[in-house]
């Protein structure tokens, strides 16, 4: 068995201590595309006798009830599944039936990494309760590196004892293992670069302008166009087009968005320009004092927050100002759009803050998701008070 797990930001308070201090169920931040990721290691799985299966499954479903509303990814490490700590056939039968359409929808991707003949096995048992559907969402995955085409791997909290395993795999290979791919050095961005460089690089590629090209754009469109849409942030696009609308946007090239038929892409492109900031929106430094949000007082939150923002540089603050009151505005129409407040926060919450190392727990989500909703319910006490010479307003 794997040591314990360890989760610092795990309180005992927590509704699900006993299952969650095992960490067998962890969130691994977004894919490229901004879809949640969940993995499931069973290597972390206590003997039977130790872990209560019936209180597994709520927790898996606890768990999932944060995300099923928008698109998400699954990612499970088989390895570590013995007849010691292995659920029964019936837990498995009741699992999926518990897992119904609310649950399904929006799963993209099931990927099954190191499958046994226990797995095929089990397959054959469940093929005529699987729907077709459902099946083509699973991926089977014999090797670790397998996973760097679908995501971001070097956010995924792999347990030791699967990297190991995973070696002992490729050196039984005995010679077998295909050349080593060579990773070219990167490349120094394009004057015109969007996506992937500082809010200071872009700024000074624009002729000082404080809002990013890319925001600017998609901020306008969907104010235009995407206010009243149902689910707005909540759907995945094409992956491919999301790649050459990225493209178009390094090179400097323009883009019209009327042309892809299609609002989510907008929306995604947004997501994916915030998510791939060297550094947060909100900066490594405010990490901390967000998560700290929880422990203040329920009528000091708001003056709280407040001060944590009016700590950031200006260029953030000028920047955070623009979207915050974009979603705002996106929350004003949830009767249309359903994406209140609290809806955008889970959207948004990961895509301003993340640690400087290391993935964010489950934990930490819901000081994070918290002080992204409060941004947004109460953007005009927060952001009232603080003006910035240039500021670009929206």
């Amino acid at each position: 068995m794997s040591p314990p797990f360890e989760d610092t930001e795990l309180n005992i308070n927590h509704p699900y201590y006993d299952v969650a201090r095992h960490g067998i169920i962890q969130l691994a931040g977004d894919d490229n595309f901004g879809r949640k990721v969940i993995t499931f290691s069973c290597c972390r799985m206590p003997p039977s006798h130790q872990l209560n299966h019936t209180r597994l499954l709520e927790y898996l479903k606890y768990t999932l009830d944060h995300y099923v509303e928008n698109d998400y990814m699954v990612v499970y490490f088989h390895y570590g599944l013995k007849s010691l700590n292995k659920p029964s056939l019936k837990w498995l039968q009741t699992a999926y039936k518990e897992f119904d359409r609310k649950y399904k929808k929006n799963l993209k991707a099931l990927y099954v990494v190191h499958p046994t003949n226990f797995i095929k096995i089990l397959w054959n048992i469940f093929k005529p309760l699987i729907s077709h559907k459902f099946g083509k969402k699973i991926t089977y995955l014999n090797y670790l590196s397998d996973l760097r085409e679908h995501l971001k791997y070097d956010q995924l909290n792999i347990p030791q004892e699967v990297i190991q395993h995973d070696e002992n795999l490729r050196r039984k290979q005995k010679g077998k293992l295909s050349p080593v791919v060579k990773i070219p050095p990167p490349r120094p961005p394009l004057p015109t670069q969007q996506f992937g460089v500082s809010l200071q690089y872009i700024k000074d590629k624009n002729k000082g302008e404080l809002i990013p090209p890319v925001m600017k754009e998609t901020v306008s469109y969907l104010k235009r166009k995407g206010l009243q849409v149902e689910g707005l942030f909540r759907r995945s696009a094409s992956v491919q087009t999301i790649k050459d609308v990225q493209k178009l946007y390094n090179q400097g090239k323009s883009v019209n968005f009327d042309d892809y038929h299609d609002i989510h892409i907008p929306a995604v492109i947004l997501k994916t320009f915030l998510r791939e900031l060297p550094q947060p929106l909100l900066t490594f430094e405010c990490y901390d004092h967000i998560l700290g949000i929880t422990s203040v007082e329920s009528s000091l939150r708001v003056t709280r927050c407040k001060q944590i923002i009016h700590g950031l540089p200006e260029h953030n603050y000028v920047v955070l100002k623009y979207l915050i009151c974009f979603l705002h505005m996106v929350s004003h129409e949830s009767i249309y759009n359903r994406m209140t407040a609290s809806s955008l926060a889970c959207v948004f919450g990961l895509n301003l803050i993340w640690p400087s190392k290391g993935t964010v727990s489950l934990s930490a989500l819901v000081p994070l998701n918290l002080f992204t909703e409060l941004l947004i319910d109460f953007y005009v006490n927060i952001f009232n008070s603080r003006t910035v010479p240039g500021e670009v307003l929206p």
